[in-house]
């Protein structure tokens, strides 16, 4: 993390990916104007949390447990799984806005209303998520970030894995899923480094998806492209260690 940090007291961070695509169609824009600050935990925001206070989760969604996606795409998958667990509250972190105006959408559709959406980056709401507060993480068709020298951009870095852990109850569940070989090998290399135990007691445990499972659009086009989906489930064990 750099010492440099927003004016507002929030640390500054490189991001590599896209904040915007095309342009976005009229009942999008809509969506995010009528739509986006309700559902968005307002702590969140620099201008509302500058020293960065934890969330308080009983206040936002009661005593339901949380789930945490991160980096939605356009939000089918959190939408799905918010709509078979109305129990559970989901929050979803999602920089590319128009993946955002999508998800508000499918929101409004499904009518769910235990989902609130960060429209940023991960890093800045593991700042303010609480200790031991997140019960199941999900992170599906990550940037893939193919070239070697960008591999240190990857989710499965430990600037991300370490507050991720951090986050996690002990016995959470964290998913990946991903296409990408190399990613694999990644995941699998430097998950468990952090505090993660990965469970797999066949071939079909990462060849198969979970029981629960809705293929994305991203899933679907790697399908056709010939790529292999791969399933990998993590357990949260002990604590991270200190330093």
């Amino acid at each position: 993390m750099s010492d440099k940090s927003h004016p507002s007291g929030a640390p500054w961070r490189n991001f590599y990916g896209r904040f915007k695509g095309k342009h976005l169609r009229k009942s999008q824009e809509g969506y995010l104007e009528e739509d986006l600050a309700d559902l968005s935990p307002g702590s969140v925001g620099w201008d509302v949390n500058p020293e960065r206070k934890p969330l308080d989760l009983k206040e936002i969604f009661g005593d339901r447990e949380v789930w945490l996606e991160i980096g939605f795409g356009g939000g089918e998958h959190m939408v799905h799984q918010a709509s078979r667990n109305p129990e559970v509250g989901f929050i979803g972190c999602e920089p590319y806005i128009n993946g955002v105006a999508m998800l508000l959408g499918k929101i409004r559709d499904a009518g769910c209303d235990n989902i609130r959406v960060h429209p940023g980056d991960v890093r800045d709401m593991f700042d303010v998520l609480p200790d031991n507060s997140i019960s199941c993480a999900f992170l599906l068709y990550p940037d893939p970030w193919p070239k070697k020298r960008h591999h240190r951009r990857r989710f499965v870095t430990p600037e991300h894995l370490e507050p991720l852990a951090r986050v996690l109850k002990p016995g959470a569940t964290f998913r990946v899923a991903t296409d990408i070989p190399d990613y694999v090998r990644q995941t699998l290399e430097m998950v468990p480094k952090h505090g993660f135990t990965w469970h797999c007691e066949s071939p079909a445990d990462w060849r198969e998806p979970w029981s629960d499972w809705i293929s994305t659009r991203y899933e679907q086009k790697a399908l056709r492209e010939g790529r292999t989906p791969h399933y990998l489930t993590f357990t949260r064990s002990d604590a991270p260690q200190a330093g």
